[in-house]
């Protein structure tokens, strides 16, 4: 997905609508049994609920999950400690964790997660105090602003949204399709004017050079039968070093990419264009989405070999040419990292997440329905098709070069890690950020335990801890009724001795008790009783939607 980065601007605390309905948060289902009350929070104020059996109650926890939170946190209040104690040592910094914040408007309009406006969560950890304070702001984006009334607090939703369609707004001929969706990340890296394009969600950080590289794609391209990509290479006193681009003859969609010490390496997914869909996307009565479909016509995904610089593009194969890997789509890269032997040849490890084609699907991914504007768990959560569900895997690609040194033949192999993982679907992998393109032996994500028999396979329940090197597997469960958003690694020092050396930062939703806490964990104890190092509440008023990324940033 595309993102755009923008200064933030301090806005005033808005007021929760007084004509906000909580059922335009909250579907029911008609055949919903209702029995005994009790109470749940839903975008500031405290409703009536029903008392439900299992599998109501896992459709209501899936509800909950993506509730709007109106209310911004200006000036950051301390959080309550309520297990453990943070270490005097734990580096002071900042997490971030972005995702969307509001689904619904005051005039009928509930759109897809991944059009719910960027909602930004900074937790400020002080290692010393053992405090942590927490904020909130929406990103101050052109449809937000535009959507927002400052004066009374109310949204009229008017921008689309890729996956949406609004009830209350425009919909033929709306031009507004664009906005900056709550699909979005969070950088901190001084103050920099950024290139006038579309930024993949995405950035990546050479920590050994000190080079932040991003990612620019046209979303014009999505049209043609082509795909236009920049590469920017800045230094730590902000300085542009490179920039580099490509024009793929390939219709593809990018979410995540991978670099090395000389490749940047896309990995495809073919997309096409769908006549029928554009047509029901124009006249509003679809999203617009419905445009591009997933290509299921080739039986392989294609891998490009980008070459980082200049110098190794006269050893490097011919780019615009891909390696067709097994046919997989591509979520979140974890690592990539290459190894060049004595005889010239190339090998290099992807570690990532990926799914089979045949279970993505632009147009109920998350469960949302826009025709009935409902989330429905079941469509994450069907039975009988494991194999095809996101988990991690590793792409190896091996190259043997010719005695002319220009022509290469690259073969590319998929291994799947659901066994070692022993989980039923993972996602969000990350590693110690230190190893970012090099080798690396630790891979931590968020994954469902599939103990849940209504939602065995999303939201995520477990933290998982793979060891590359021997396979092992330890995991982390934060307890029954509790899901997890995506983990942060923290590096205990500035220095690296053992590569799970550090923390893990992540945000779990108490869905029984409608609560969010920040919890850090002991990377190394992953798998053991004490592997919780301290857990933070968020005050009930302030519980926010499910997020979808994050950062950290050191104070130094």
């Amino acid at each position: 997905m595309h993102a755009s980065l923008y200064h933030m601007i301090t806005p005033a605390v808005f007021r929760p609508s007084e004509k906000l309905l909580p059922s335009r948060d909250l579907h029911f289902r008609r055949d919903v049994s209702l029995t005994q009350f009790v109470s749940i929070l839903t975008s500031g104020n405290e409703v009536s609920m029903p008392e439900m059996d299992d599998k109501t109650a896992a459709f209501w926890d899936y509800q909950s999950l993506f509730t709007s939170q109106r209310l911004e946190v200006e000036n950051p209040i301390k959080l309550r400690l309520i297990d453990g104690a943070l270490p005097r040592d734990f580096p002071s910094g900042t997490y971030y964790l972005t995702g969307p914040g509001l689904f619904a408007d005051d005039y009928g309009s509930m759109v897809h997660p991944l059009d719910g406006h960027g909602y930004l969560r900074a937790f400020e950890i002080d290692g010393p105090k053992g405090e942590v304070k927490f904020s909130a702001k929406y990103v101050k984006t052109e449809a937000q602003m535009e959507e927002c009334d400052l004066v009374s607090g109310s949204w009229r939703f008017t921008h689309r949204g890729p996956f949406s369609v609004l009830k209350g707004g425009k919909k033929f001929a709306n031009t507004k399709v664009m906005k900056n969706v709550a699909n979005t990340n969070i950088l901190k890296w001084g103050v920099f004017k950024m290139p006038p394009k579309r930024l993949l969600s995405h950035y990546k950080v050479d920590v050994r050079r000190g080079r932040l590289i991003i990612m620019a794609c046209n979303a014009e391209d999505m049209l043609l039968p082509r795909s236009h990509f920049t590469f920017y290479e800045f230094d730590v006193n902000l300085n542009l070093l490179q920039k580099r681009e490509f024009n793929i003859p390939d219709h593809l969609m990018i979410h995540d990419w991978a670099f090395t010490d000389t490749y940047y390496i896309i990995f495809g997914n073919r997309v096409r264009f769908d006549i029928s869909g554009s047509m029901a996307a124009i006249s509003g009565v679809a999203p617009m989405i419905s445009a591009l479909s997933v290509n299921h016509s080739r039986p392989t995904s294609p891998i490009y070999l980008l070459p980082r610089f200049s110098s190794t593009d006269s050893t490097s194969h011919h780019w615009q040419n891909p390696i067709e890997a097994p046919q997989l789509w591509l979520l979140h890269v974890a690592n990539a990292f290459e190894e060049v032997e004595g005889d010239g040849s190339l090998k290099i490890q992807i570690h990532a997440t990926a799914c089979a084609y045949k279970w993505f699907n632009f147009l109920t991914m998350f469960g949302y329905n826009w025709q009935s504007r409902i989330l429905d768990p079941s469509i994450m959560n069907g039975t009988g098709k494991e194999q095809l569900l996101p988990n991690l895997v590793k792409l190896s690609i091996e190259s043997e070069k010719s005695e002319n040194h220009h022509n290469f033949r690259y073969s590319c192999t998929a291994t799947s890690l659901r066994e070692g993982s022993r989980s039923r679907c993972s996602d969000f992998p990350i590693i110690n950020p230190k190893c970012s393109g090099h080798e690396h032996r630790y891979i931590y994500a968020a994954a469902a335990s599939g103990t849940h028999e209504t939602l065995p396979n999303f939201p995520f329940d477990t933290v998982l801890k793979l060891d590359c090197l021997n396979g092992k597997v330890r995991i982390w469960c934060p307890g029954n009724r509790t899901f997890i958003g995506e983990p942060m690694f923290v590096s205990r020092g500035p220095s690296m001795v053992e590569e799970d050396d550090g923390y893990l930062v992540l945000v779990e939703y108490v869905v029984s008790n409608r609560r969010c806490n920040l919890v850090i964990l002991d990377a190394r104890r992953i798998g053991e009783a004490s592997a919780v190092v301290a857990r933070f509440e968020v005050p009930k008023h302030l519980t926010f939607p499910l997020g979808f990324h994050g950062a950290w940033a050191s104070k130094e």
